[in-house]
């Protein structure tokens, strides 16, 4: 028992500790968008899918041939170490990153990753072939522990401590020694005789009658149904603070301890807690996809949606465990699982961002949720005696129909009343009018990224080219363009918006914008006239700024301006040591690198200080908050870094502004570390 315990413990620590490893590695190459990590877990629930077939089928050979396969997988497996990703795949996923990202994966960790997931499931069925009466689904609740056990770990632990290169280093070693540890357990295992001997497997194999067709489909409807709400959950999050690995772990570990808890304590999956439980939750996550609903304490907002995740995940595991078949199946019913899984990984990190104008796959799991609950719990009723049945059945579709009614009209309010609804690889993209412009001086068009104003542009005529919202004149970035005005200059701008900063164009001005995103390019120039109405020439490149700017020779700007927002937050790689370098690279020595820290959720300022000084410069930080009554600004933090001379030639500069001085100790963050967990408001 201590061999498959320790193998199957490791198996699934390092199962699970790869995937914010590899994920945090990559997604500077991709934009830092929240996708990234939808379309890695995509990966993830593939592979995992594959090792579950493989574990399946491989069990049908005699103990010995399964032992020598999997040994000789288990030296490939090695033989692809370490887990690096080559950096030749940084500028190969501008026209489909979601294929890239999975081509790379498969590359980098896809046999590795395929042979632990095969494991759980390998292992549990040895154990059942060897030891009678044995418990193999308390191995499946061990593997999900050891899940668990890595998931906390690295926000806490791993994240904080070890650069991302040691990180997969130490992962590759750890690696092999699961490795040596499988290979032992197989080959002990083929040694072994089937518990009670040939005559008594055959007996036991022909008493046991195979699950019905129904049951199999009961078992893929719920675990995709968590699946999908499981990275309905995560996008919801991710796309409105920040994608980092913190925000991607929370709903994975809400949707592992229901795993545990199910298959270890079955009996605290109780229906009289859990269904009304449910009813609440779906009720609340649906509230907060109303577009009207009021903002919350980010704290409270991450806790309930992981426990209506969770409630959800507790009540889909609790089914599956009431229907599990007998241990001779118990291959087939994780590769059920697996398919489940994998179908919901597909549906929200493929099929979604392609076809879906609006993020659907949240309403729709929790459709899809509350639709095969209430199918089990109607098969539950139709035993019940007739008046019970009778009446429990009609409540039930009522409330089902109800809830469907108000999921549709979530779904129809995600898309109404606006001008243009656009979705892809980098998310949502809506534009709105408010207002009357023959009536209302504050009527506006606006664009909107998820839930967050990426911008806007006034409608009368009169105040069409007026720089607005987090970009007024009295802004920190305002100060800045105003104090460079009066020469001919040269600005870089990382994040196109809806095109405001072209406002500041002056005849003589060249504006270099970078966008990563080709549908906020069409947008700015369709529906907003920023960019036609600049006196500047104005120059777009395409793709992730940093990226760009590191394969670009030195081009002299007087300005740089970082605006590239992910939802509500900057991507990290954009703020990183490396990353301030390749700005400076770029802008004359008495240049200004401006970089917008507006957040409702992070504070950002430990990250300038410490990067102004490591180059040795001065950073200015500016909070503004306009008047109540003023329609047109925002409240708004920017940060200007600079050398000191400029900012003595320029002593406007340091009105209303506070010097970044450190009030911690904070570590410099780098392409090797970062840590977004420390700078939560």
């Amino acid at each position: 028992m201590l061999f498959y315990a320790l193998t199957i413990c490791l198996s699934a620590f390092l199962l699970f500790e790869v995937q914010p490893v590899i994920a945090k590695m990559i997604l500077p190459w991709f934009g830092g968008s929240s996708a990234v990590w939808s379309t890695c877990m995509l990966f993830f629930q593939l592979v995992l899918l594959l090792g579950y077939l493989y574990a399946h089928l491989l069990n049908r050979l005699p103990p010995r041939r399964q032992a020598m396969v999997h040994i000789a997988l288990l030296a490939a497996g090695i033989l692809t170490l370490p887990i690096i990703p080559n950096s030749s795949w940084k500028h190969s996923g501008l026209g489909h990153p979601s294929l890239t990202i999975l081509a790379l994966l498969s590359v980098t960790v896809g046999m590795p990753y395929f042979l632990l997931a095969s494991t759980s499931p390998l292992l549990q069925a040895w154990y059942a072939r060897t030891h009678k009466g044995g418990m193999p689904y308390r191995l499946f609740a061990l593997s999900n522990a050891a899940s668990l056990l890595a998931l906390l770990t690295y926000p806490f632990l791993i994240e904080p401590n070890l650069p991302s290169h040691s990180q997969g280093l130490i992962w590759s070693g750890a690696f092999v020694c699961f490795a040596v540890l499988c290979g032992l357990t197989a080959w002990r295992n083929s040694a072994q005789s089937p518990a009670g001997g040939p005559q008594a497997a055959a007996s036991a194999g022909a008493a046991d009658t195979a699950p019905s067709w129904s049951a199999r489909l009961l078992w893929l409807g719920l675990s995709g149904s968590a699946s999908i709400l499981l990275l309905a959950v995560t996008t919801h999050l991710t796309q409105d603070v920040a994608a980092i690995p913190f925000l991607w772990i929370v709903p994975l570990v809400a949707y592992l301890l229901s795993f545990i808890i199910c298959f270890e304590s079955p009996r605290l999956y109780h229906r009289a807690v859990f269904v009304p439980l449910l009813i609440v939750s779906l009720a609340f996550m649906s509230y907060r996809l109303w577009p009207e609903h009021e903002r919350m304490d980010l704290r409270l907002v991450i806790a309930l949606l992981a426990f209506g995740l969770f409630v959800c995940c507790m009540v889909c595991h609790g089914e599956l465990v009431r229907l599990k078949p007998h241990p001779r199946h118990l291959t087939g019913f994780y590769v059920t699982i697996s398919v489940g899984g994998a179908m919901g990984g597909l549906f929200v990190g493929l099929l979604a961002p392609n076809v879906f104008h609006a993020y659907y796959e949240f309403p729709i799991g929790l459709a899809l949720c509350a639709l095969i609950s209430g199918i089990v719990f109607t098969r539950e009723l139709w035993h019940a005696p007739h008046m019970w049945r009778s009446t429990g059945i009609v409540v039930l579709v009522v409330m089902l129909g109800g809830y469907f009614f108000f999921l549709r009209g979530i779904m129809v309010q995600m898309v109404d009343g606006y001008l243009v609804v656009a979705r892809n690889f980098y998310g949502q993209l809506r534009v709105e009018d408010e207002g009357d412009p023959r009536i209302d001086d504050d009527a506006a068009r606006k664009l909107i990224h998820g839930v967050i104003n990426h911008g806007q542009q006034m409608l009368r005529a009169e105040y069409r080219k007026r720089p607005v919202t987090y970009f007024c004149p009295q802004s920190g970035i305002g100060r800045g363009m105003t104090a460079q005005e009066g020469t001919p200059r040269r600005i870089g701008i990382l994040g196109l918006g809806c095109g405001t900063l072209a406002a500041y164009g002056r005849a003589g001005d060249t504006l270099r914008i970078y966008e990563i995103n080709p549908k906020v390019l069409e947008i700015a120039n369709r529906d907003f006239t920023y960019l036609k109405d600049t006196a500047a020439n104005v120059e777009v490149a395409m793709g992730d700024g940093r990226l760009v700017l590191e394969s670009e020779p030195p081009q002299q700007f007087d300005m740089l301006v970082m605006d590239a927002f992910s939802g509500d937050s900057v991507p990290v790689h954009l703020i990183t040591k490396e990353a301030f370098a390749t700005y400076f690279r770029h802008l004359k020595p008495n240049g200004i690198l401006a970089v917008n820290i507006s957040n409702s959720y992070l504070d950002l300022e430990p990250v300038m200080e410490r990067a102004a000084s490591a180059f040795h410069k001065l950073g200015l930080v500016y909070h503004w908050r306009p008047p109540n009554d003023d329609a047109f600004c925002f409240a708004c933090s920017w940060t200007l870094i600079m050398d000191s001379a400029t900012a003595d030639a320029h002593p406007e500069l340091r009105q209303r502004a506070t010097v970044l001085h450190p009030k911690r100790p904070f570590r410099i963050w780098t392409d090797e570390f970062s840590n977004m967990f420390s700078i939560l408001k």
